[in-house]
């Protein structure tokens, strides 16, 4: 039986007390209990050493926002429609920030992750429903893993893209190594492969030397975004591989993994340090999908190949295009990167998700297994029926449940964050409530404007 106990909040140097917060007192009860508090960040650090105390998990959660998923519905919209669909990933990244700092905002003013607070807050079977859906959304995202991860390793090393999805379920010994070091090593690891990610597109984008007036024209919304239906559909797809759902779930816990001062204080200058860390990793972000997209729409756009859609296929033309010979392996090498990190931070937030709402502790390599089985199941049969093709489809749908879910995560998430009972004197203003509540129901309309579309033959 848990043991649950009301403990008020430590009173700030001002000795003002901020409101009433539930915490459990049983270790294993705590977001990532091995790693709970693992990095010591003290109260009277500098503004900019408290900074990098906490800076890590920003990195961690943008790594969700550059995943294979991405590639996939960029290459897409920068193939069929050049930079029209930049405005998508700018204000795809504008909401992603803004849920991501509500959400740091729950685990460090409220002590508990998003699926914690939502088994205390919802009856049982709420609460299962949402844990269904969100494990929906993880299938889905380590769908998209899989297959990236085995398209790179066929464009890197021949591997056929078969054997090359039945290898993926070895990565699991990968995130294993990395936990046993410690969750400051694996922050550090994370880091170093989205600086890879990074300096390949940085060399993609000086090969391709996309024009700049294209580029700033498609920032700025066109209203065929919403009255054509292919578009919509990549549109659609971009926000459910920029926003992902389960990340959501995974910064409110490992912002946990901070020692920081359980005063208002504190916590107050918690949240801003977590703000600014995921803040600047998501831009990081940003700009790696814009790159995509932009080479996707300077290359294979600019040279007439409006059908380019899959990975594989981008990989092909990218070389004999630019002219440059090692343009498709930066690429891939990019692409693999890419995959390792989604490995590590879907398994972490397939933990918290099991643990929060079920009370349920697996061993991260049983847990790994578990959903990397699941995932690679449904690639290997659209791979043995359709090809690589098949895969590509496969990879666009992907990222369209992942925004189908978005609701189910965002709207729990903006309760808690603006109940004071939740979050004590943290909860957050009218005008961020206002703007979050938008922020849903645009994410609503547009889900429900693609199923009308399915539905009635209109796409």
């Amino acid at each position: 039986m848990r043991e649950q106990s009301r403990l008020f909040v430590d009173a700030g140097a001002d000795g003002s007390r901020s409101g009433w917060l539930v915490q459990r007192k049983d270790k294993g009860e705590r977001s990532l209990s091995e790693v709970y508090g693992s990095v010591f960040v003290s109260g009277r650090m500098s503004p900019l050493r408290h900074l990098l105390a906490f800076s890590g998990p920003g990195y961690m959660v943008a790594v969700g926002y550059m995943d294979p998923g991405n590639w996939a519905t960029d290459i897409a919209g920068g193939s069929k429609f050049a930079y029209t669909l930049l405005c998508v990933i700018m204000a795809s990244n504008l909401i992603a920030i803004l849920l991501q700092a509500l959400a740091a905002r729950l685990g460090i003013a409220g002590d508990r992750d998003l699926a914690q607070a939502c088994s205390d807050a919802f009856p049982r079977p709420v609460g299962i429903a949402l844990w269904l859906l969100c494990e929906l959304a993880i299938m889905a995202c380590d769908v998209a893993e899989v297959i990236g991860s085995a398209i790179a390793l066929q464009l890197l090393f021949g591997i056929p893209l078969f054997y090359g999805t039945l290898l993926t379920a070895l990565d699991v010994f990968l995130l294993l190594l990395l936990l046993n070091k410690g969750f400051r090593f694996i922050e550090a690891f994370v880091m170093a492969l989205i600086a890879v990610i990074g300096g390949c597109f940085v060399i993609e984008i000086a090969l391709s030397a996309p024009p700049l007036g294209p580029i700033l024209r498609g920032f700025v919304p066109t209203p065929e975004l919403v009255t054509n239906p292919e578009l919509l559909y990549i549109a659609i797809g971009i926000i459910g591989a920029t926003v992902m759902p389960h990340n959501l779930y995974l910064h409110s816990a490992i912002v946990q993994t901070r020692a920081f001062e359980r005063s208002e204080s504190g916590r107050r200058k918690a949240i801003r340090s977590a703000t600014i860390d995921s803040t600047v990793a998501l831009m990081l972000a940003l700009f790696v999908n814009a790159a995509i997209l932009v080479v996707a729409a300077a290359v294979f756009n600019a040279h007439g190949r409006t059908d380019v859609q899959e990975i594989g296929r981008a990989y092909e033309l990218l070389s004999p295009l630019l002219g440059v010979g090692f343009a498709s392996v930066l690429f891939a090498v990019a692409l693999l990167a890419a995959g390792f990190n989604s490995t590590i931070t879907g398994t972490l937030a397939g933990q918290i998700v099991m643990e929060g709402f079920l009370h349920i502790r697996l061993p991260p390599w049983a847990r790994r297994l578990l959903t990397r089985g699941l995932a690679i199941g449904p690639v290997l049969a659209i791979t043995a029926l359709w090809g690589a093709r098949g895969t590509g489809q496969l990879l666009i749908l992907s990222q369209v449940i992942l925004s189908m879910q978005l609701p189910f995560a965002i709207v729990p998430l903006i309760l808690f964050v603006s109940d004071r009972r939740k979050v004590g004197a943290f909860a957050i203003g009218r005008p961020w409530l206002i703007v979050s509540w938008i922020v849903a129901g645009v994410i609503a309309a547009l889900n429900v404007k693609l199923l009308a579309d399915a539905a009635f033959g209109t796409g």
